[in-house]
């Protein structure tokens, strides 16, 4: 940095020097040569001073004013070159006048642009808190060197001073989008995160939420990404203050949904580990020690972690990624529904009973560090216990985190869910990593016991992964295999949602239950139902995500689609479709007549399609030009009609 500095005022201290050496010598305009003569001294001590300085100067404004007083020196050195023309040359060299008086007041400019740079880049000590005013060169963007001001501060201003200019940029950020983007043009990123990571409390809260409102666009967090802000983030979320981790959860989010690029780089990083080990955070019991209740008759039994010396070498490939055990916090109140769907996820685990005697709590892992491969090392102690380590939640190496505030818990788990929501958005990798933690029982709890804006992060949390698993098979498989209890569990808390259909998480439950529409077996027919109700006299938006997601269990792609649509058949949807095809505004007549035509493909035979004169509708809904401009509606119509032209009667056709 200084070399470079050093670099950029060699040539403006050569012209000014040459300036000073020539203006003696002069044949005309003497005075005035003699007042740029003085102008440019000063200036030149201002130079070598802050060559002498170079290591503490800001680069930015540096270089911009040093390029603005290297194009003033050469005009004085060319003035001065002309005053001391000669013989015929002097009489064929016209100086205006104006020319002195203009190099005289763009000398005058520099001095006091220079004078502003060694002030803004001197410590905050040695300013005595001075006010700094603007340069001559902020006349025409006064906002840039108040940035540059800001990013000085953040480069060498005291603990307190750098928390401030933090705070400020925050304030610049949040206004204007071409102020945020001027931050990051002025380096104001690799400071931030230097504040972020080792300042106090308020200092590092206000540099990650100038972060996130950095992030605004691709470019911008690919420059932000590229800066380390990835390690600098899951290095707060493993061992930071609480308040500071869920500003840094915002502002992952913010990053990852403005350019989804950086979803990977997070994920290299273990941030997922630590997202879903807070939201995890008294919401399930990690490395549990405490006894819960028996899935057979309630009692009391005790279920501890498998040591290094238990059954390594007899565990499923799931079981030695996650060799934690967990239980239900409230151990001692009586055992609920969500209370037994933890309990069977832990009989799943071959070495649950493994033990009588409880064990002590592990000692907190202050060297977790996630994303291995988690593969075992059977006959080696050492090596298995690592393994469990590198993938086990922190847990409680974040020490004290248990004595925060509730609503400091509350924010955390709700930034927690918002940051995996759009970490795992269109990311199976992601996706998997999450599902094969304890996250889908996290979020099952949270949908049912979470505040407002947790049960909502929560919600569209599963809606994006249940989204990635409708187009992913092998994801779909493992992550909401029927006999898995979280993801019955998600499910279960999905039909509450839509039964009780009051909430703010009520369309995205409908829509997530739509995605899982593949997972389902033929027995497992308990969601159609409230399905098919909400066709019934509800909201456009709440009738078309209904009829999209029955559409998803009806469709030929669905492996059960016939048994999905005599159960719609039966628990009456003909007789809500039709008046929704009529009458209905078209983001419901789409999905509607797209969902009739499944059913007439399905199940042609159907009494209730010929009682409502299905054939009919198809034949009024080719007349329709607004619905005939989707290709797919188009063929549907013609395959239902084909299909009902064999099963139903001239009669029931209103021939």
């Amino acid at each position: 940095m200084a070399d470079i500095v050093k670099q950029i005022l060699a040539k403006p201290i050569q012209l000014a020097d040459q300036v000073v050496k020539n203006a003696d010598g002069v044949c005309s305009f003497r005075q005035e040569c003699l007042e740029i003569k003085s102008k440019t001294e000063k200036l030149l001590g201002l130079l070598r001073q802050a060559a002498r300085a170079s290591s503490d100067l800001y680069e930015r404004p540096t270089r911009r004013i040093i390029d603005d007083t290297e194009q003033v020196l050469d005009k004085a050195l060319t003035l001065i070159f002309k005053c001391r023309a000669s013989g015929l040359r002097k009489v064929f060299t016209i100086i205006p006048a104006a020319a002195f008086r203009k190099t005289s007041q763009q000398l005058e400019n520099s001095i006091g642009d220079v004078s502003w740079l060694l002030r803004v880049s001197a410590p905050a000590d040695d300013r005595d808190d001075e006010y700094l005013g603007l340069p001559p060169i902020a006349a025409n963007e006064p906002i840039l060197c108040l940035i540059w001001e800001q990013i000085a501060i953040l480069c060498s201003g005291s603990v307190e001073d750098r928390s401030d200019a933090a705070a400020s940029l925050v304030s610049l950020a949040r206004d204007n989008d071409r102020y945020g983007k001027l931050i990051i043009e002025e380096g104001g990123v690799a400071p931030l995160l230097k504040l972020a990571k080792e300042g106090r409390m308020e200092g590092q809260e206000n540099a990650a939420r100038a972060i996130g409102l950095l992030g605004r666009d691709p470019e911008s967090v690919e420059h932000i990404v590229n800066a380390g802000v990835c390690q600098v983030f899951a290095k707060i979320l493993k061992e930071g203050h609480m308040k500071v981790q869920v500003v840094v959860a915002w502002a992952i989010s913010e990053l990852a949904a403005n350019h989804p690029k950086c979803q990977d780089h997070f994920a290299q990083t273990n941030t997922i580990r630590l997202l879903v080990s807070h939201l995890a955070f008294e919401t399930i019991q990690e490395h549990s020690k405490y006894a819960i209740a028996s899935k057979h008759n309630m009692d009391i039994h005790t279920v501890v972690m498998a040591n290094s010396g238990s059954g390594g070498t007899n565990m499923s490939d799931e079981d030695k990624h996650f060799e934690t055990q967990v239980a239900h916090p409230m151990v001692n109140e009586r055992a609920t529904e969500m209370h037994n769907v933890v309990t069977n996820t832990l009989a799943m685990k071959p070495n649950a009973n493994a033990k009588s005697q409880p064990q002590p709590q592990p000692q907190p892992n202050n060297n977790f560090k996630g994303g291995g491969s988690g593969k075992a090392n059977s006959g080696k102690v050492n090596q298995r216990q690592k393994g469990q380590h590198h993938v086990a939640f922190p847990g409680n190496s974040i020490k004290g985190r248990e004595y925060e505030d509730p609503q400091t818990k509350a924010e955390m788990k709700a930034m927690s869910a918002r940051s995996l929501r759009h970490l795992c958005a269109g990311n199976a990798s992601i996706c998997r990593n999450i599902t094969e933690s304890r996250a889908l029982l996290c979020f099952a709890v949270l949908l049912e016991k979470g505040a407002d804006d947790v049960q909502y992060h929560s919600a569209m949390a599963l809606l994006e992964i249940t989204a990635v698993s409708e187009q992913n098979s092998d994801l779909r498989r493992s992550a909401f295999k029927p006999t898995s209890p979280a993801a019955k569990a998600v499910v279960d808390q999905f039909l509450r949602i839509i039964t009780k259909s009051d909430s703010d998480i009520f369309i995205p439950s409908i829509a997530s239950i739509g995605n899982l529409a593949r997972t389902f077996r033929a027995s497992e027919t308990r969601m159609i139902a409230p399905l098919v109700a909400l066709l019934d006299d509800r909201e456009p938006e709440v009738t078309r995500e209904a009829a999209i997601a029955l559409n998803k269990f009806a469709c030929t792609d669905n492996f059960l689609h016939v048994n999905h649509c005599k159960a719609i058949i039966q628990e009456g949807g003909t007789k809500h479709l039709v008046p929704l095809i009529y009458f209905g505004e078209l983001m419901v007549q789409i999905p509607s007549i797209m969902l009739l035509c499944y059913m007439a493909m399905s199940v042609p035979d159907s009494e209730d399609l010929a009682k409502e004169d299905a054939f009919i509708v198809f034949e009024w809904a080719t007349k329709q030009g607004h619905l005939m401009q989707d290709p797919m509606v188009v063929t549907l119509v013609q395959e239902a009609r084909k299909s009902l032209e064999l099963y139903q009667s001239r009669g029931s056709r209103g021939y």
